[in-house]
C-alpha cells in the first residue's frame, strides 16, 4: 500500500461506461442527424465509431496513468493523460471515507472508495474517487484514517481499531415495505422518463406508432383513464422496487466520532459521517407518512459536491414512528434537543396563508366554470385541495428557542422540522412586505452552510415581536 498502485482493470469498463453516458445524446445526434442520402448514414456510423474508439483508448490510458499511494501523512493520487495531476490529501483534512459496492464491483470482489475533505470545493467533483480497489485495500485505508483521527499521529503500520461500534437503527422488513409504499419516488421516475423522451421528439415517428391508438381513444374517456391508471401503476411499481433495493439492509452504527450508515441490496453502500460536521437535523413527514405517524430523519453537513450530492444531506433514519425519534436519536446526537413544542404563527396570519393558495386557483376555477360549464365544477376539487393544503401550512408553521438552538417547523408538500445550533447558523434573513408591515408580520429565514449551497429553514408571517426576539438571540453571541 505504501508503493504506488493502480486501480483494478475493471475500472476501464466503469470509466468508459461513464464517458459514454456523458456523450450519449451527442452520439445519438451524430447518428440520427446523418440519415440523409449520399452515404450520410455511413458517415454518421463511422463518426460515432470513431468517438467510441477514442473513448475506449482514453479510458485505457486514463487507467494506466491513475495511481494511488499511502504515505505516513497523506494519500497521494496521480492521474492525467497529457497533463499529469498530482493530488496530496493530508489525513487531517479527510472528513469521511465512503465505500460503495456496485453490481460490477461485487462480481470481482471490489469496492469504490469516495473521499470527502474539509474545505473542498462543492462545485467540483469529490476530492478523490478510487472506483475499483480490493476490499482489503479499502479496509486498510479506512483503518489508517480512523487511527489517524484517534491518535493524532501516524505510524507506518495502522493499529487495529478498538473503538466500540454501537448499533443505533436497523430497518425492519415492515418498515422497508412501508417506506417503499409511501415514497414519492414515482415523481422522480415520471420526470426522468419525460426528460428522456423529450430528447427524441424529432427522431421518433410518433404519428406512425400511435396514430391508430389515437383514433381508438377518441371520445373514449374510459379507455384514456384506464391507460393513464396503468401507466401510473407501472411507474409506481418501478419506484417501489427501486426503494426496496436501495434501502434494504439499512443500518446505522456509531463509533467514537462517526456515524456509519450501510444500505443497499444490489449496490451496497457504506457512508462514514463525522458527528462534528452536522449542521442541521431535519425531520421530514410527507402526507402519507404523517397520517400513519411516521417520519424520516436527515442530517445535513457542509460536505458534498457536484458528483456526490448525498454528502451534504444524509438520510439517518429512513422511516420511524414520530414519537420514537427522540428516544433513538437524542442519546447519540447530544448537541441537539429534539423539542416537540413550537410557538405557532399568529391567528391573523391565517388569511395570508390562504390567499397565497387562492390567488392562482381562483382564476383557474372561474375560467373552468366559464369555458367548460358542468365539467368546470370539477375544478372545485382543486380549490378544496389547495385550501386544505394552505390551512395545513398555516397550522404546521412555528418556531422554538432552546438555549443555543433554534428550531423551525414549516410545510411545503411535506412537513419539515429543523434543528440548528446557534454557532452553525451563518446568517438570519428578515423580510417584510408592505402588506406584512400593515399587519405587523414578518418572514424569517436561517441559513447554514451545507453542500452545494445553503440549508436551513423559513417561517412566514411571524409576529414582528417574535422575529425581533429570534434576531436578538442570534445577535448576542
Amino acid at each position: 500500500m505504501f508503493e504506488p498502485k493502480r486501480l483494478h482493470p475493471i475500472a476501464i469498463v466503469l470509466n468508459i461506461t461513464k464517458r459514454i453516458k456523458n456523450t450519449l445524446f451527442p452520439l445519438f445526434a451524430i447518428v440520427f442527424l446523418g440519415r440523409g442520402g449520399n452515404g450520410g448514414i455511413w458517415i454518421s456510423i463511422i463518426s460515432a465509431s470513431a468517438v467510441l474508439l477514442f473513448l475506449l483508448i482514453g479510458s485505457i490510458l486514463s487507467w494506466f496513468k491513475h495511481t494511488y499511494q499511502l504515505d505516513e501523512k497523506e494519500l497521494r493520487i496521480e492521474n492525467g493523460i497529457f497533463i499529469c495531476k498530482k493530488r496530496y490529501i493530508p489525513f487531517e483534512r479527510i472528513q469521511s471515507i465512503d465505500v460503495t459496492e456496485g453490481v460490477l464491483q461485487r462480481i470481482y470482489g471490489l469496492v469504490k472508495v469516495q473521499i470527502e475533505t474539509a474545505g473542498g470545493n462543492p462545485l467540483e467533483e469529490s476530492e478523490a474517487v478510487l472506483s475499483a480497489i480490493t476490499k482489503k485495500d479499502a479496509q486498510f485505508i479506512q483503518d489508517f484514517f480512523i487511527m489517524a483521527k484517534k491518535s493524532g499521529h501516524l505510524t507506518v503500520e495502522p493499529v487495529p481499531k478498538n473503538s466500540e461500534s454501537i448499533p443505533i437503527y436497523k430497518i425492519t422488513a415492515f418498515q422497508l415495505l412501508l417506506l417503499s409504499i409511501t415514497s414519492g419516488g414515482v415523481g422522480v421516475v415520471i420526470s426522468g422518463i419525460i426528460a428522456t423522451l423529450s430528447q427524441f421528439d424529432n427522431f421518433i415517428p410518433y404519428q406512425k406508432l400511435f396514430g391508430n391508438a389515437e383514433k381508438l381513444a377518441t371520445n373514449r374517456i374510459l379507455f384514456v383513464v384506464i391507460m393513464v391508471f396503468i401507466g401510473f401503476l407501472v411507474l409506481w411499481v418501478i419506484a417501489f422496487l427501486g426503494m426496496m433495493l436501495k434501502y434494504a439492509n439499512f443500518t446505522v452504527n456509531k463509533t467514537d466520532h462517526d456515524l456509519i450508515i450501510t444500505q443497499g441490496l444490489l449496490e451496497k453502500r457504506q457512508m462514514t459521517f463525522p458527528l462534528k460536521r452536522i449542521q442541521v437535523v431535519r425531520i421530514s413527514e410527507n402526507v402519507f407518512r404523517q397520517l400513519l405517524g411516521y417520519a424520516t430523519v436527515y442530517i445535513e453537513s457542509a460536505g458534498g459536491s457536484v458528483e456526490y450530492k448525498e454528502g451534504s444531506r444524509v438520510m439517518l433514519i429512513p422511516i420511524i414512528k414520530h414519537n420514537q425519534i427522540s428516544q433513538i436519536v437524542s442519546p447519540y446526537l447530544t448537541d441537539y434537543k429534539l423539542v416537540s413544542y413550537f410557538n405557532p404563527v399568529p391567528k391573523k396570519a391565517m388569511l395570508r396563508y390562504m390567499l397565497r393558495g387562492w390567488y392562482w386557483t381562483v382564476p383557474i376555477v372561474i375560467a373552468s366554470l366559464l369555458f367548460f360549464k358542468v365539467w368546470g365544477f370539477f375544478s372545485l376539487i382543486l380549490f378544496a385541495a389547495v385550501t386544505l393544503w394552505t390551512f395545513l401550512k398555516y397550522r404546521d408553521s412555528g418556531w422554538n428557542l432552546e438555549n443555543l438552538q433554534l428550531s423551525f417547523r414549516y410545510r411545503t408538500l411535506s412537513r419539515s422540522t429543523i434543528y440548528m445550533k446557534k454557532n452553525r447558523i451563518q446568517s438570519l434573513d428578515v423580510r417584510e412586505s408592505y402588506f406584512q408591515r400593515r399587519n405587523q408580520l414578518a418572514t424569517i429565514e436561517a441559513f447554514v452552510k451545507s453542500g452545494l449551497g445553503g440549508a436551513g429553514g423559513k417561517v412566514k408571517d411571524l409576529a414582528v415581536g417574535e422575529v425581533e426576539e429570534i434576531y436578538s438571540w442570534y445577535s448576542n453571541k
